[in-house]
């Protein structure tokens, strides 16, 4: 069974392509490729994100209250209906991130979150999660309305697996073919040779990564993938309407 529960702060840099560039080889000698990334290849994640109607989860979210949750529904690459898949409940109470989930087969996990009822139990699936999700689509009336999809490169530090550095790249986003098997496309987030890096860590960063990070210049931002291009939504809506 894969039980998979995540406690963490996420602090999140947008950089050029020049300052990736300039941190890899320093991030090199302290961590260790993901094993999805070999000689610096990417690897693509895909996640389907769910909310109301109304969109309320992800403009409650944009209000940034102190307490915020989100469900999605992750692949790595383009699945098929038999591949097994991640079905997440994301919570954020002030900075700090709980991120639970349960692998389901991709056919299992789209039953789930339209019916409400949990799949018949297999090895691989965490129970107590399937219960937190089933209450939260029930209480939310949730349906899918968004795909995002990115490409990552991954590290983490070896000999401690708190710390986890991951840069995206080509964000792509669609609100039409929302299923994770319609292929990875879609509309670009940002712009070519931007890069969204995330640390990821219970703990405070390391005093290498911190001098790495102010020699290149680089600075926290507060951005998210979903809620960036909700805005850009709404944007896009106004102007039509305008």
């Amino acid at each position: 069974m894969a039980i998979e529960v995540f406690n963490r702060f996420e602090h999140k840099y947008l950089i050029t392509q020049k300052q990736l560039d300039e941190l890899l080889p320093i991030i090199d000698k302290h961590m260790a490729m993901d094993k999805y990334c070999l000689n610096h290849s990417t690897y693509t994640i895909a996640n389907l994100y769910y909310d109301t109607e109304d969109n309320m989860l992800i403009r409650k979210s944009l209000e940034k209250p102190q307490y915020k949750e989100k469900l999605r529904l992750r692949s790595y690459g383009v699945p098929g209906m038999d591949t097994k898949v991640f079905l997440e409940i994301k919570k954020k109470y002030k900075k700090c991130v709980n991120k639970r989930r349960t692998t389901l087969k991709l056919s299992e996990a789209y039953s789930f979150c339209e019916t409400g009822v949990q799949p018949e139990h297999r090895e691989y699936m965490n129970q107590q999660v399937c219960n937190e999700i089933e209450y939260f689509i029930k209480h939310y009336d949730v349906k899918p309305k968004v795909y995002i999809a990115y490409d990552r490169l991954a590290y983490f530090e070896q000999g401690n697996p708190d710390l986890r550095i991951s840069f995206d790249t080509n964000i792509r986003t669609r609100r039409t073919d929302l299923s994770l098997e319609a292929g990875d496309h879609g509309e670009k987030l940002l712009s070519d040779g931007a890069w969204l890096m995330e640390i990821k860590t219970s703990r405070a960063k390391p005093l290498w990564l911190c001098e790495a990070l102010t020699n290149a210049g680089i600075k926290r931002v507060s951005f998210s993938k979903y809620g960036t291009e909700y805005k850009n939504m709404i944007r896009d809506h106004l102007k039509e309407a305008g």
